[in-house]
């Protein structure tokens, strides 16, 4: 009887240490820096920081608009396993040219601040792909002045992904959303394919859009590139531009962290 718990005791100290061996050695999986969500969550107790900066510039006729975003900080946390909190917030400048001709004073401040939620769904199983879904609030009343909407924007989609092989995958996003004080909805879709070239490099190339029940379709295009730097360490850059009018051309590079703030 006392070799049958000893072997239990040992078997129940291996499996412990083997579980908490596999999460240490997970890797870093990220939002960015495509438009395409992950369907993974945050490992319980472990806070996420995924920030970075990009600029776009778009011309219309003799109009020339450019944005630059900094800090486009989302913070991740892993309430359980499979559902996490999310915190995001950017800071945006603008500047617009006439004929060549700068108008004063640019645009700039706090874009509204981003609460929100991501749960697991269900795992990838044959045909079904993991999903999970995530929602949003964008809160007015955190924006600067120049970026303040007169309401509370919300969005929520599903986040889909399925393994191609070891080294692929393909994930798509599919949602609506309340935008900018719009009245109509916005159907949100993406679509990224990603590849393994190495343990340490991956690429994707993604289209993404939004589909409007007023308006015309917006449709883009973007690839990129990540480096794992460790199992918690990921760096990135990504461009990309427009199919239809609306984005002459963007560049984006950024990093991505996490860190164990409770022992599990």
């Amino acid at each position: 009887m006392k070799s049958i718990k000893n072997i239990s005791l040992f078997l129940l100290l291996n499996t412990s240490t083997l579980l908490n061996a596999q999460e240490k050695e997970s890797t870093i999986e990220t939002d960015r820096p495509d438009m395409t969500e992950a369907s993974s969550t945050v490992p319980k107790g472990f806070l996420q920081i995924e920030t970075g900066a990009f600029y776009e510039t778009f011309k219309q006729n003799q109009v020339k608009t450019q944005s630059f975003t900094y800090n486009t900080t989302l913070l991740r946390y892993g309430i359980f396993n499979t559902f996490e909190l999310r915190l995001g917030w950017d800071i945006q400048e603008i500047t617009t040219t006439v004929n060549g001709k700068k108008l004063n004073p640019n645009i700039s401040g706090l874009n509204p601040m981003l609460l929100g939620m991501k749960a697991y769904i269900t795992e990838e199983k044959g045909w079904i792909p993991e999903i999970s879904l995530i929602g949003h609030i964008h809160l007015p009343f955190t924006a600067s002045k120049d970026f303040k909407p007169e309401t509370t924007s919300v969005d929520f989609r599903f986040s889909c992904s399925h393994s191609l092989s070891k080294s692929s995958s393909l994930g798509y996003n599919f949602g609506i959303a309340w935008e900018d004080d719009a009245t109509e909805a916005s159907y949100i879709y993406t679509l990224a394919y990603g590849h393994s070239i190495s343990e340490k490099f991956g690429v994707f190339a993604e289209l993404y859009g939004d589909l409007l029940e007023d308006n015309k379709a917006n449709h883009l295009w973007d690839a990129g590139i990540t480096y794992l730097v460790s199992n918690d360490f990921q760096l990135d850059m990504s461009f990309g531009t427009s199919i239809t009018e609306g984005q002459d051309f963007f560049i984006s590079a950024g990093a991505s962290f996490r860190l164990p703030i409770i022992n599990n």
